[in-house]
């Protein structure tokens, strides 16, 4: 039990630089972009990006649903989720799927 609480504690302080408002709502504006051009015109997005295969689409509905939780205020305490909705991770897929965009 107490390794658990240890690794929890320790992914909470590689969290904790990206405990910032100002990235938060930066993280929050550029999901939403994606998810409104998706939704508008998801032919035409996905042509911009690329198109999509089965690991991009999973990528990109995974990016977005982090980000929502990172961007939100929500703190998961155990471990493993704060590895799978780290904002680090989905971070760098929507700056992919950005730069794919422009």
């Amino acid at each position: 039990m107490r390794i658990v609480n240890n690794i929890s504690q320790k992914m909470t302080d590689i969290h904790r630089p990206m405990d910032r408002a100002l990235l938060r709502a930066l993280f929050f504006m550029v999901a939403v972009f994606h998810i409104s051009m998706f939704m508008w015109l998801p032919k035409a997005y996905a042509d911009q990006v690329g198109g999509f295969n089965v690991l991009l689409a999973i990528l990109f509905i995974w990016a977005l649903c982090s980000t929502m939780i990172y961007s939100v205020g929500f703190k998961p305490v155990f471990w493993l989720w704060q590895v799978l909705f780290s904002p680090y991770i989905s971070g760098v897929i929507l700056v992919m799927f950005s730069c794919l965009y422009v």
